[in-house]
């Protein structure tokens, strides 16, 4: 007999009609109904013996009531057939509770179908991944229908094809999918299932100068050497993990770039002695079939609690911080600062809002005094430019010039202060006509020679303001006007021809050509601080030293000697001051007479003595 007809009922039995003997048409009707039940009960029980799927008939109550031959063979035993053991414990429907549930509905005939994909184990022993199909009989029919079609090998075949997916084909590590769904996956987990710690850590590191290697030695060489460094980081991973929960992921995210990532981290200390494991791993060299290459790299390392991050974030923080290992020198760590960072964030949003703070007109000059040395008189001031940022406050120079010149947004700033610097000295002078006149310095960069016409610029604002060239002082540093030619040079050229005086500002920290000098269109050395700074003063604690003073007296004599003056910056003591004066220097320029002040500050120094300045 076969397993279709065994059991406590036979599945035929399961369509069987009442019949009553009370009303002959009815009796009649039952006949024709039970007929066609049985017609329609040998029909079924035909096709379920020999249904290629293993099928059983289950009852409302979860029972097996009957089976074919497949369903026995992955289910039961000679010992123990399917037959009235509970259907859901032999295809674990019971192992979650949203799954058990929908099979109870389905029972209860409160649903109609339940489909799910079950892991369970052969009688022999293996385990296989089978696809459960619970739907009702037939109307007339009792109970549910049970399928169980075997997919182990188009389970096989996905995951094959899903590792194919998910892995690099030259260093068969984890790629950039499977990383980023692995560290998804750790940062949305909650820290009881992680064990844990509750944190998380990451190494994130390029190779210095493989593109080089890729460039002269081919791309075949390129992927044995990213193979053996997979195998290098990979080893560095499972010693990291030995006597731990589990190793570090590596992952290859491409080109020359691999991550670590750690789960559950102990802190930037783990983290800082896998990052120096990795770097010794890398610096021993490594042999491609008798090529002996030596390769380093720069590695970002960013710890910190899982809860305070998202995936995005912590890659955002690797990647700056690798920046920063390249930065400063390669071949090393640097571990993720937030004040470092905060200051690079700082930077790029001045970067962002400086046009369109120079068309707001966000930016304002304050001027500082130059002083004539011997009789302590106002001569003239330099224009330094003050962006008053909305968010930011007021910044010096130093926090956005060096942006403004990446981005050639020093052009239209530079206009803005020539003609207001222009516009200014010469309300001085028409303000005290008795006078005389001051000059105004201003600050010129090599972007603004290059990239626009500075002589028309100053030339259209001279004619506008009604400056006289001669009260125009254009500065540029000294390494952008020693070895001056083509463009640069016929720039001074015409300036000076102008009548326009020309200043090479921070001299003495460049490499000067001083024969060169002799040839330029300059008429100020201006020295830089650092000279001044370096005096030793009597009285504050240590002596003179004579060298401080020869090497200044040396400059001093040989800017006279071509024919050109002298301004000392970073005047501060009138020990300092009488020095200078002592030795010739013609001009200061220091907190000592004043700091940096508003335009109308001006108008009160011009009277006063140094003393007087200083005390200002």
């Amino acid at each position: 007999m076969s397993a279709a007809s065994e059991g406590p009922t036979a599945a035929a039995d399961l369509v069987r009609p009442a019949v009553t003997d009370s009303d002959p048409e009815a009796s009649r009707r039952t006949g024709t109904e039970v007929t066609r039940a049985v017609e329609a009960g040998a029909s079924f029980r035909s096709a379920f013996a020999s249904a290629p799927l293993a099928m059983a008939v289950v009852d409302r109550d979860g029972l097996v009531v009957t089976a074919n031959d497949n369903f026995t063979a992955l289910f039961g035993t000679a010992a123990r057939p399917p037959a009235g053991q509970v259907a859901a414990e032999l295809v674990d429907l019971t192992s979650d509770g949203r799954t058990w549930h929908a099979y109870r509905e389905v029972l209860r005939g409160r649903r109609a179908r339940l489909r799910c994909t079950r892991r369970v184990k052969h009688p022999d022993g293996h385990a296989m991944w089978v696809q459960v199909t619970v739907a009702p009989l037939h109307e007339g029919f009792q109970g549910v229908l049970l399928s169980v079609a075997d997919i182990s090998a188009r389970r096989e075949l996905q995951a094959r094809l899903r590792h194919l997916q998910m892995h690099d084909p030259v260093t068969r590590l984890p790629n950039r999918t499977l990383f980023f769904e692995r560290l998804t996956a750790a940062l949305e987990s909650e820290p009881e299932e992680r064990g844990s710690t509750g944190r998380i850590g990451l190494c994130y590191l390029d190779l210095d100068g493989f593109k080089a290697i890729n460039d002269t030695l081919g791309h075949r060489v390129g992927d044995r050497l990213l193979a053996a460094v997979a195998e290098r980081l990979t080893r560095c991973a499972d010693e990291a993990g030995f006597a731990r929960a589990g190793a570090p992921l590596v992952a290859r995210l491409g080109g020359d770039e691999f991550a670590l990532l750690v789960e559950d981290s102990t802190g930037t200390e783990q983290l800082a002695d896998l990052a120096e494991s990795v770097l010794r791993a890398l610096r021993a060299p490594f042999d491609l079939s008798g090529r002996r290459l030596s390769v380093t790299a720069s590695v970002g390392v960013v710890e910190r609690l899982a809860a305070d991050t998202t995936a995005t974030g912590l890659m955002q923080a690797a990647d700056t911080t690798l920046y920063w290992a390249k930065a400063d020198g390669k071949d090393r760590w640097t571990l993720f600062d937030p004040e470092r960072n905060a200051h690079r964030m700082t930077r790029q949003a001045l970067a962002s809002t400086l046009r369109p703070g120079i068309e707001r007109g966000e930016f304002r000059l304050e001027y500082q005094p130059l002083v004539g040395m011997a009789d302590g008189r106002l001569r003239g001031v330099e224009a330094l430019v003050r962006w008053d940022h909305p968010q930011f406050g007021i910044l010096t120079p130093n926090r956005f010039i060096g942006l403004a010149e990446e981005d050639g947004a020093i052009v239209p700033l530079g206009r803005w202060v020539l003609a207001t610097a222009c516009r200014q000295a010469r309300r001085w002078q028409l303000e005290h006509p008795a006078e005389e006149p001051l000059f105004v310095s201003v600050n010129v960069a090599v972007r603004q020679v290059w990239d626009s016409d500075l002589v028309a610029d100053v030339d259209r604002v001279l004619g506008e303001t009604g400056l006289a060239p001669e009260l125009l002082q254009i500065e540029l540093t000294e390494s952008a006007v020693m070895g001056s030619a083509g463009r640069p040079l016929q720039v001074l050229q015409a300036l000076s021809a102008m009548g326009v005086r020309i200043a090479i500002d921070d001299f003495g920290t460049g490499y000067s050509n001083l024969a060169y000098l002799s040839r330029l269109p300059v008429d100020v050395l201006k020295l830089d601080g650092s000279f001044v700074r370096g005096f030793q003063y009597e009285g504050e604690g240590a002596p003179p030293n004579p060298a401080d003073e020869v090497v200044v007296e040396a400059m001093i004599q040989l800017a006279h000697r071509l024919g050109l003056t002298v301004t000392a910056e970073c005047v501060e003591t009138p020990a300092q001051a009488e020095r200078l004066r002592r030795i010739g220097c013609d001009t200061g320029q220091g907190w000592l007479y004043s700091r940096p002040v508003a335009p109308d500050r001006i108008s009160g120094l011009r009277a006063g003595t140094s003393y007087a300045v200083g005390k200002s």
